[in-house]
């Protein structure tokens, strides 16, 4: 038992010296792939050897991270990858004066002008009183996205004009028929997107815009109608 156990350490550090040796020349993406193909053999070569020894309880686990290593099965890694929402994904709805975006990871909301004396300027770089002004002369839809922006970067807004306008009790407004254009712009999503994904986009977004958890009644209506849109596709 002892050669082999020799021979697989001679062979470790004759790995260990051949990579030291590529880390400051190689690419780093090359040299990421050479590291796994090297713990891959390693990890099989160290599993038949327990395997020999009949130490089957740890040759196992250690063969199967090795197979994953190459590439040969999934790993416990690239399940995980599978389920975690990619990043920079940003949401986008738009309407007849103004448009507006929701990053995914920030839950930030940006928005921007789109008709008027302010087309092409960014709400950021408005002032409140501006931005409600724009408000009055605002059709339905558009006066309910700017509401929403509104209620995220200036909590308590309505108390000042609520009583004058009854913003509060009026419902979101009516718009056309989406189209899956729209609800994948909605969603974030890329076109031909699973089901799966539909579902996940939804549920991650209605954390942030769920009027429960203090979001906005129509983005979380237009949100729910993005996903039936495209979930109707395949019915």
């Amino acid at each position: 038992m002892g050669i082999p156990t020799l021979l697989l350490g001679l062979v470790v550090l004759f790995v260990l010296i051949f990579v030291g040796r590529m880390v400051s020349t190689s690419d780093p993406k090359k040299l990421a792939k050479l590291v796994r193909t090297i713990g891959g053999i390693g990890s099989l070569a160290l599993a038949a050897l327990l395997a020999v020894r009949g130490q089957f309880l740890f040759a196992v686990p250690l063969g199967f991270f090795g197979a994953g290593l190459l590439g040969w099965i999934a790993t416990p890694a690239s399940w995980t990858s599978r389920t975690q929402r990619s990043t920079g994904q940003v949401s986008r709805v738009r309407a007849a004066f103004v448009e507006m975006e929701l990053d995914h990871d920030s839950g930030e909301m940006r928005g921007v002008v789109r008709k008027g004396k302010y087309e092409n300027v960014p709400l950021d770089a408005l002032d409140p009183p501006t931005l409600l002004t724009l408000r009055d002369e605002f059709d339905d839809e558009s006066r309910a996205l700017l509401e929403a922006y509104l209620d995220r970067r200036t909590p308590g807004w309505r108390e000042n004009v609520e009583e004058d306008t009854g913003a509060g009790s009026r419902q979101p407004p009516r718009h056309g028929p989406m189209t899956e254009e729209e609800a994948h712009q909605i969603l974030g999503l890329e076109p031909g997107a699973t089901d799966a994904q539909v579902r996940h986009a939804h549920r991650s977004l209605m954390k942030k815009l769920h009027p429960d958890q203090g979001g906005s009644t129509y983005l979380a209506a237009r949100v729910n109608e993005a996903k039936e849109t495209l979930l109707r596709r395949h019915h």
